[in-house]
Parts: C-alpha cells; structure tokens; sequence
C-alpha cells in the first residue's frame, strides 16, 4: 500500500505539473510582492542539474535546502559547500553540515548568502558620488526524526538578514517536511512548506510577506534501467505554479549524468522571445576520494546563463 501512495504521488505531481504548469500565461498577479526573493534560489549544482525536482527525492546533503525530514536519511556526518554564479554580477554561496544521534534523531544546519555586486551611487542630476552593494545572508538549523525506515519528518528555522546602502531588513521562517521512500530507495515521496514566517523589519516603511512555498514531488529508478527520474509540484503564493522534471543517470557511475526542465524557465523569456532553452538544466557529478563535485549549467533566455559547483561528502 505505501509503494503505491508515493508511485500515486509521484503521478500526480507529473500529471498536476503537465497541465496546470505549462501554461505560462497563467500569471499571478502576487509576482514580486513579497520579502527577501533570494529565498527562493535554488541550491546544489545536482538538484538545480535535475530541474530543482528534489522535494520527494531529498536523498542527499541539499535535502537541508528542498524538505528538511530528507536529513534522516544520511547515515553518518556529512558536508555540502557549493558556489553559484548568477546572472550579472550576483553570486551567491552554500556551505551546511548533517549530524545523527542515536540513529533516529538528526541534525544539521547551513549559511547561505547572496552578493548584489556594486552599484553606481548617483544624485538628482546624475552625477556619480561613489558606489554601494547589497547581500542577504541566511542562518539556518534542522532537525529530523526518523520515526522508521520509511518514514521521516523535519523541520529548519531560518534568520534571514538583508542590507542594501545604508538600509536593512530581517525575518525569521520555518520550513516543515514529510519523506517517505521505501524499496532500498527505489521509490520515494515527499511535501515541504518553506518560508512559514514574518518580517521582522524592512528596508522601508512597509513590511511583506515572505515567500510562501508548497513543494510536492517523488521519485521512482524503473526497474532494470540506471535511471532515476523525479519530479516536483512547486506552488509559491508570489507567483504561478510551476512543475519540475530531472533525471539523473547511473550507467557510468562514479560519474552522473543529469538533466532536467523547470516550468519557471519561462519567466526569463522577454515578451516576443523565441529562445526555447529556458527551463532546461544541465549538469554531472563524479565521485572523488570520498567527495562529490557536481556542475549544473542553467540558461536563462536574454538574462544570460548561471552555473554552480557544489562539493559534498563525509567530514
């Protein structure tokens, strides 16, 4: 009976995604209202190389990120650090850690940041006076239960600074998460809330709400084949739906190949764009000496391109 709940929910996001996801005019009037935007950059060149499809997988280090309960399921001390350059000059970094306890209690916790690069300072009549920068940085912990072999639960509490010139801004949020994964890992299942919170002060007069996230997704490797497909329904209350598609190959393993599709792509495409690779992910991994270096390329239509290495291993 379980197997088959998380193959249905598994179906369900694939089917959900492929018909309400894809309509990209389908726009939410919410887009752009909320605090702290960074919160929603996906991390781990491996997830982001599978299309950021990794709420029911969350098999591995970045579970931190995508659905906290996913922690339970890494056995000894482990490590993720990983390096993201985005579009422009925004850059943005990872670095976290994993711990158990008495084989059924786990914890961990990360720092995440995001850099603005430099801006022209500027006054009325547009003669520069200097320059000034902005970042965000995130502290978070988690903790997870294992309550069995299949079933898993955490949660991550995270306090969120922002500045910008001589302006700040701070938050506190919550991420809940349920795993499910059975069949020595053959199949799995997972919900996540992110961003359960409130704005503690603003940049300006007026405070927003933090970006509200539902994450549903799964995971299955068909049987015979050395290959891992996922799947997420991501439903954020600042903007559409979108649905999320990777795979990851195993036929050559130490090295893995990765490829994947989010319905988000679309929101890097101009009005009469006709690039047709936003969306697509791109990446591998190869293991080294206990370590494993991951690269997911990531067009972004006129926007430009990003790419992102992560390392993970034991410590």
């Amino acid at each position: 009976m379980t197997k088959k709940i998380a193959i249905l929910i598994f179906t369900i996001a694939v089917f959900a995604g492929s018909v309400f996801a894809i309509d990209v005019e389908d726009i939410n009037t919410d887009a752009g209202t909320s605090a702290f935007p960074f919160l929603k950059i996906n991390i781990s060149a491996r997830a982001v190389a599978m299309g950021g499809a990794f709420t029911g997988l969350a098999d591995d280090e970045s579970s931190l990120y995508y659905n906290p309960a996913g922690i339970a399921t890494i056995e000894e001390r482990r490590f993720i650090a990983g390096y993201h350059n985005y579009f422009s000059d925004i850059q943005t970094g990872f670095i976290g850690f994993i711990n158990n306890k008495q084989e059924k209690y786990f914890y961990g916790g990360y720092i995440s940041y995001l850099n603005y690069g430099s801006f022209i300072q500027a006054d009325q009549f547009g003669t520069v006076t200097g320059e000034f920068s902005g970042s965000d940085i995130l502290l978070a912990g988690s903790f997870a239960l294992r309550h069995s072999y299949s079933y898993m639960t955490g949660a991550t509490i995270k306090l969120i600074y922002e500045s910008i010139h001589d302006y700040s801004a701070s938050g506190i949020a919550l991420d809940l998460g349920i795993k499910y994964h059975g069949d020595r890992g053959k199949y799995s299942a997972g919900f996540a809330i992110q961003n359960i919170g409130i704005q503690l002060s603003a940049l300006g007069n007026e405070k927003y709400s933090l970006p509200l996230t539902l994450r549903l997704g799964g995971s299955i490797v068909p049987q015979g084949l050395p290959l891992l497909i996922a799947t997420d329904l991501i439903i954020p209350t600042d903007n559409s739906l979108n649905f999320a598609l990777g795979f990851e190959s195993t036929e050559m393993n130490p090295l893995y190949l990765r490829a994947g599709w989010n319905s988000f792509g679309s929101n890097y495409r101009g009005v009469n764009s006709d690039d047709s690779w936003a969306g697509i992910a791109l990446g591998f991994g190869f293991d080294y000496k206990e370590k494993q270096i991951s690269y997911s390329f990531t067009p972004a239509a006129e926007l430009g391109s990003s790419h992102r290495i992560t390392i993970t291993g034991g410590f």
